[in-house]
Parts: C-alpha cells; sequence; structure tokens
C-alpha cells in the first residue's frame, strides 16, 4: 500500500519532475519525452508521475506556469526597483533578456510550444496573462509622462518582438555572447525615437 503523502512531500516531488520536465522538453521537445523517461530521470516507477499529475500535457502546462510566473516576478521586480520611465523600460529590458539567457529551457517552453487544450489549465492561463501584462506596462509608464504616443498594447507588443528576436538569435548562437543586449539596445533607441509624440 503507498504511503500517505504529506503536501510537502507532493509539492517536493511536483517541483523536482517539473525540473527535469523542463530541461528535457526544451532539449528533445514535449512529443519526444514519455512519462516513463521523466520517470526514469527521478528513479521512481514509470506510473509515480500519475500520483501527481495527469498526464505529460499536465506537467506541461505546470512547467510553463512556472516558468511564466518566475519570469514576470523578475520583470515586476525590475519595475518596482527602477524611478521614471527611461529607467524602468531599462530596467526591464535588462531583466528580460537577463532571465532568457539564464533559464534558456523555461524561457523557450514559454514561447516556443503552444499548449494543446490550454483553456484547461487556469493557473497557465493566469500566469501567461500576468507575464504579458509586465511585458507592456512599462510602456504604460512612459505614456502617463509624455514620453511615448500610441496604442500600449501594440507600442508594447513590438517592444517585445524587438526584444525576443534578440535574445532568440543568442540563444541560437547567432549572437556572441552579450549579443542580444547590444542589439537590443540600438533596437530600443530606434523603437523610442518612432513613438516619441510628434511636435
Amino acid at each position: 500500500m503507498p504511503r500517505v503523502l504529506s503536501e510537502t512531500d507532493v509539492a517536493d516531488f511536483r517541483e523536482r519532475l517539473c525540473e527535469a520536465a523542463e530541461r528535457l522538453f526544451a532539449e528533445r521537445g514535449p512529443d519526444a519525452v514519455t512519462m516513463r523517461q521523466l520517470a526514469a530521470e527521478l528513479g521512481v516507477s514509470p506510473m509515480t508521475p500519475y500520483r501527481y499529475f495527469e498526464d505529460k500535457d499536465d506537467i506541461l502546462a505546470a512547467v510553463r506556469a512556472n516558468g511564466f510566473t518566475r519570469f514576470a516576478e523578475a520583470l515586476e521586480t525590475a519595475r518596482d526597483g527602477a524611478a521614471g520611465a527611461p529607467a524602468i523600460g531599462a530596467a526591464v529590458g535588462e531583466a528580460y533578456v537577463t532571465f532568457a539567457l539564464e533559464h534558456p529551457h523555461a524561457y523557450k517552453l514559454m514561447f516556443d510550444f503552444n499548449q494543446p487544450h490550454a483553456e484547461k489549465y487556469p493557473e497557465l492561463v493566469a500566469a501567461g496573462q500576468r507575464a504579458q501584462k509586465t511585458m507592456t506596462g512599462y510602456v504604460e509608464d512612459a505614456l502617463k509622462e509624455g514620453l511615448m504616443e500610441g496604442d500600449p498594447q501594440q507600442i508594447g507588443m513590438m517592444f517585445w518582438a524587438a526584444i525576443h528576436g534578440t535574445v532568440i538569435l543568442e540563444l541560437a548562437g547567432m549572437l556572441p555572447p552579450g549579443g542580444s543586449r547590444w542589439l537590443f539596445k540600438g533596437l530600443n533607441a530606434a523603437l523610442m525615437r518612432g513613438v516619441r509624440p510628434q511636435d
């Protein structure tokens, strides 16, 4: 008879399983990873993961929700720690690049894969929305200070596309180490000129 697991036991195992899954999913792609392989990574029986997750999609959703939450926390901390829209924008951009380069597996799973039936996973949906809000919130700061004009969602998406592109190039080895920061600095300056209020 299986022993009764405490909440701490469950949380600890789920965390360990998600850490292993994050790496394997990012390296091989979710479709190429089996529940049996995940169990083997942790040295448990093939059926053990099913005590904690419904299936592989459930694990992927948990991994991605965790990634979005950590990402949002990093950007929120950067935004809260700076004063004035230019400093906030720089801090958020730096936090974005730092997170992506320090957590490439999480970043890849967050943005490179679609989640089957995402609506089944409210925690994932909420975490993704929170992360997106942090990526555009600093634009609203700049609009309030009169440094930009236009639709905050569109402007935020433009900056997001620019920084995501530079990060992906560095992660793919198409830019040297530090290249994404250097390239985004120029893109950021060019975008800022384009969205400044017209005299």
